[in-house]
């Protein structure tokens, strides 16, 4: 606690949406994610987002995703586990949408496995299973269209055979951005394929 308050000191911390000082998440930002709004893409349904993916949103999970702000897990669970009951109430299974390994270990880890975890802190019916796994032959999706996305992923993001979600118990899948929807549809794809229930997927951002 003491270095963590030194550390303060010397680099002040500053919110990741508008850089007020002294807090990593406003309650002025905290407000761009709000209740989930559908997001539509085509072979996708039962999609939402809590917040365009600009603005102070789009700064948070830049700044989480790829700055090394991973205090902001905890404010971007807690968003995500304040959205899900609109969408699914009772007992669901949490499923991260995987990072590519090289990315992953770059970032500390799997990031959006972290915020589910964070997510489910808050909801006692819910459970976290990193069922999926995207493997290194898949590319960097950054400038591709929706047809290289979706041809970038398959055969590359697959069920994790070491987490099997259990039976009977829908899932949600959560995502840091929807953008053209081949990631959450290649997700729910790998999930069925298992006989897996998928009641929705749960993103904090979405391009318009």
């Amino acid at each position: 606690m003491r270095s963590s308050r030194l550390l303060d000191l010397i680099v002040p911390q500053r919110c990741a949406g508008c850089a007020a000082p002294g807090v990593a998440w406003c309650t002025w930002c905290a407000r761009t994610l709000r209740a989930p709004v559908p997001v539509s893409r085509p072979g996708l349904s039962s999609a939402y987002a809590l917040a365009e993916y600009r603005g102070a949103a789009r700064r948070a999970v830049l700044a989480y995703k790829e700055r090394g702000r991973r205090e902001l897990a905890a404010p971007l669970g807690r968003a995500l586990a304040a959205a899900l009951p609109s969408i699914r109430a009772g007992p669901v299974v949490l499923v991260p949408a995987p990072s590519r390994p090289a990315a992953a270990r770059s970032r500390g880890g799997q990031h959006m496995a972290t915020v589910a975890r964070r997510c489910a802190d808050s909801l006692p019916e819910a459970t976290v299973v990193p069922a999926l796994r995207l493997d290194g032959r898949a590319a960097d999706s950054v400038g591709l269209d929706a047809n290289a996305r979706a041809a970038n992923l398959l055969g590359r993001l697959r069920p994790n055979p070491r987490h099997r979600p259990p039976r009977g118990v829908p899932a949600v899948i959560l995502d840091d951005v929807i953008t053209t929807g081949a990631t959450a549809a290649a997700c729910t794809a790998a999930l069925r394929s298992i006989g897996v229930q998928v009641a929705a997927v749960l993103a904090l951002t979405a391009t318009t």
